[in-house]
């Protein structure tokens, strides 16, 4: 009988300690995953931007500013931080502005261009362009640049943006993409984008391309967030109100973000 009372006693101990260890696990496990979440939450990408007029804006991403397209004289920049990177798409005048690029670079900052971009360029500030054309990927300081095309598909369009000439740049950096299209229209390789965050998506008559062509574009490729931006065209703005309605219509998970891109009105 003591030997019978002596089992029973040896295995509840034995469950209760291993219920104490499934505890101590589970416990374990639950601090593990809440710490794994606090980590990922801790290097969450940041991404902040100024829109300056029409194509031309300063951002901040990650721990570096970046300008775009930065036209309109050192003036247009008063209050700015110094940007670490330059990125330049085109060679037209509301992209490019030797003057006003050469004004709000720093000795230290990195100018990315494509071909047609550096060769209107003249003096010391060609040697801090890096070449970079379509479909090449370029590394700085931990984030990815990549050249996507931008050209016009319209026959009647066609004068004005050659494909090859110019560049949509997606930048990257600790998993968050970021995609700027150039002066475009909705061209397979903009489709085809994947896993973009934040999407900068142009629309204007007659140089790239209607509200409608845009937000079918944009419903190809599904961006976490679509900005549009470069939408002063040869009768006025376009219908940016129009262009949301199209893309919530949809409900493909885009939110369209509308942000003041012309400060001084549409003239």
């Amino acid at each position: 009988m003591k030997k019978i009372i002596l089992t029973a006693f040896t295995a509840l101990a034995i469950f209760s300690c291993k219920n104490e260890n499934k505890s101590t696990d589970e416990s374990a496990s639950e601090t593990e995953e809440m710490a794994m979440t606090e980590d990922s939450k801790a290097v969450e990408t940041e991404f902040n931007i100024t829109p300056i007029e029409h194509a031309t804006a300063v951002f901040d991403f990650g721990d570096s500013v970046f300008y775009i397209d930065p036209v309109g004289g050192a003036e247009a920049f008063e209050g700015q931080p110094k940007p670490d990177v330059i990125l330049v798409t085109d060679i037209h005048g509301d992209h490019l502005n030797p003057a006003t690029l050469e004004a709000v670079a720093t000795p230290e900052s990195a100018i990315f261009a494509p071909q047609a971009v550096y060769d209107q360029l003249e003096g010391a500030i060609r040697s801090q362009v890096t070449v970079i054309n379509n479909d090449e990927t370029k590394s700085w300081d931990g984030y990815s640049l990549t050249a996507i095309p931008m050209y016009n598909l319209r026959e009647e369009a066609k004068q004005f943006h050659t494909k090859g000439r110019g560049n949509g740049y997606v930048i990257e950096k600790d998993g968050m993409r970021v995609y700027f299209s150039g002066d475009t229209e909705d061209i397979p390789e903009m489709r085809n984008l994947k896993d973009i965050d934040k999407a900068f998506v142009c629309m204007n008559l007659p140089y790239t391309m209607t509200v409608e062509s845009a937000a079918d574009g944009v419903i190809a490729f599904k961006p976490k967030e679509v900005y549009p931006y470069h939408f002063r065209g040869q009768d006025g703005l376009s219908d940016v109100e129009e262009f949301k309605g199209i893309i919530d219509s949809a409900n493909v998970g885009t939110e369209v973000m509308i942000l003041d891109w012309y400060p001084n009105g549409a003239e």
